[in-house]
């Protein structure tokens, strides 16, 4: 029997490998589904050299193919999750938060699928809370000339 793996499945094992190279990094906040676990590899870093020096990455259906492959290659990342957001949230300026209804796909640490699956709920029920906390934030004003 198969152990349960600690991080999600990919939304479609056949589709792996076929999703661009070059995507977002990061941010969101939110995801919907893994599209496929990659493992960067950098030959500054000892990894075979395949293209005068470019770094490439090797891709996996699962977390735990990835980890293995990064923790054996030499000149490897730890893995990374290609994710898909179908919304997002957008933060170009500290606490100023817009709900981007519009797909995406970036890569993310591991680690970040720790954070919540993406619901009607989430990003509504951020934003609220942002704007409370942000209206409870006390602000200096100007003094006034008398």
């Amino acid at each position: 029997m198969k152990a349960r793996s600690q991080y999600p499945a990919v939304l479609d094992p056949n589709a792996v490998g076929d999703y661009p190279a070059h995507t977002n990094s990061g941010g969101g906040d939110f995801w919907d589904e893994v599209l496929e676990y990659r493992v960067w590899c950098h030959p500054e870093r000892g990894a075979p050299d395949y293209g005068n020096g470019s770094d490439y990455y090797y891709v996996f259906a699962s977390y735990e193919e990835a980890l293995e492959f990064s923790r054996q290659a030499i000149g490897a990342e730890e893995p990374l999750a290609l994710i898909l957001q179908r919304e997002y949230i957008s933060e170009r300026e500290p606490g100023r938060y817009i709900h981007v209804k519009a797909p995406r796909i970036t890569e993310w640490p591991v680690e970040f699928l720790s954070r919540p699956r993406r619901t009607p709920e989430t990003i509504p029920k951020f934003l609220a809370e942002a704007a409370a906390r942000s209206a409870a934030t006390p602000c200096a004003l100007p003094a006034r000339r008398h």
